[in-house]
C-alpha cells in the first residue's frame, strides 16, 4: 500500500535507513518486525498507528538509545559510529528539570559538552527567541503551563542544532487551540533550522497537516504497510486546516489507517 512519492521524496536522499529490523524484549514481547523505512533529509515524517506498534520503539533505535534484535539502522554517513550529537529528542513529557530555570534547562546539553553559561547565552537567548519564549528565561517550570513547559523542551533539543530532530508525541497531552499553535510553530522551526524530524502521534489530522510522508504501522509486531506522500502547500496554517482538500487527505490516510490496524504480519 503506498502513495506515490512527493517532489520531497524524488530530490532527496536517506539521511538515516531502518532495514528489516526486528526487536524483541527481554520479557519476550517482540516489538517491531520487518520494518523498513527511509527517513529522507529535510523532511517531517509521522509515524502513525495504534498504542503498543513500536513507533517509540523506532525512535529509541534511531537515537542509538537500543538496538535492534536484527536488522540494521544504517546513517547515509556511516564514517563515524556515534551519531547521537546529531540528534534532538523531544520526549512525550517535558521532563525538565524542576530545581533549574527555563535558560538553565536549555543550556544543560551544551553544558555537557562542555559549554560554559557564558558562552551559552547567545545561543539560549536565540533559541528561546526561535521558539516565543523571550522574557521568560528566568522562569522555572513549575510557572509555565504545559505548552510553555513543552516549547522549553524542544528548545532544550534545538540547543546542539542538530540534524535529525525525533519527536514522540510531544503535544498529545495538550489542548487543542495550544496544540494547533505549537503545530504552526514545529513547521517554522523546520524550515527556518532546515532539520529532518521523525514524529510520532495518534493523529491522523495532525499527521497530515505537518507531515511530508506518513508511514502507517500494523499493530505489534509493527512495521510500516504504507508511506504515504502529503501533497500540500509549504505554509498551511488556518485556512488549509479548513480546506476541502485537508479534510480529503485525512480522510484517505483514515482509511489507510483503519485497513492496517486489522493486519498481521502474515497478512501483510
Amino acid at each position: 500500500m503506498s502513495m506515490a512519492g512527493s517532489s520531497l521524496s524524488q530530490a532527496s536522499h536517506p539521511l538515516v535507513s531502518l532495514r528489516d529490523v526486528e526487536k524483541t524484549f527481554a520479557n519476550g514481547v517482540t516489538a517491531l518486525s520487518g520494518f523498513d523505512l527511509d527517513i529522507l533529509q529535510g523532511e517531517l515524517i509521522s509515524l502513525l498507528g495504534p498504542s503498543g506498534c513500536g513507533k517509540s520503539t523506532i525512535l529509541r533505535l534511531i537515537a542509538g538509545l537500543s538496538e535492534p534484535t536484527s536488522g540494521s539502522v544504517v546513517w547515509a554517513d556511516d564514517t563515524q559510529s556515534d551519531h547521537r550529537s546529531e540528534i534532538g529528542y523531544v520526549f512525550q513529557d517535558p521532563t525538565l528539570m524542576p530545581w533549574a530555570n527555563v535558560a538553565d534547562n536549555v543550556w544543560f546539553p551544551l553544558r555537557l559538552r562542555g559549554i560554559s553559561r557564558r558562552e551559552a547565552t547567545r545561543r539560549i537567548d536565540d533559541i528561546l527567541s526561535m521558539v516565543g519564549l523571550t522574557g521568560f528565561a528566568k522562569a522555572y517550570p513549575r510557572e509555565l503551563s504545559g505548552g510553555m513547559r513543552m516549547r522549553v523542551s524542544i528548545a532544550r533539543a534545538l540547543s546542539l542544532r542538530p540534524k535529525l530532530l525525533l519527536m514522540d508525541e510531544p503535544f498529545a497531552a495538550l489542548d487543542e487551540i495550544t496544540r494547533f499553535k505549537l503545530n504552526d510553530d514545529l513547521l517554522r522551526l523546520k524550515h527556518e533550522l532546515d532539520c529532518t524530524i521523525v514524529f510520532v502521534t495518534h493523529s491522523v489530522y495532525e499527521s497530515v497537516y505537518l507531515s511530508d510522508r506518513i508511514a502507517v504501522m500494523t499493530p505489534r509486531p509493527g512495521h510500516a504497510v504504507a508511506t504515504l506522500a502529503i501533497d500540500a502547500p509549504r505554509e498551511r496554517g488556518t485556512n488549509y486546516r479548513s480546506s476541502a482538500a485537508y479534510a480529503k487527505r485525512c480522510g484517505q490516510v483514515s482509511d489507510v489507517l483503519a485497513r492496517a490496524t486489522t493486519m498481521t504480519r502474515a497478512s501483510a
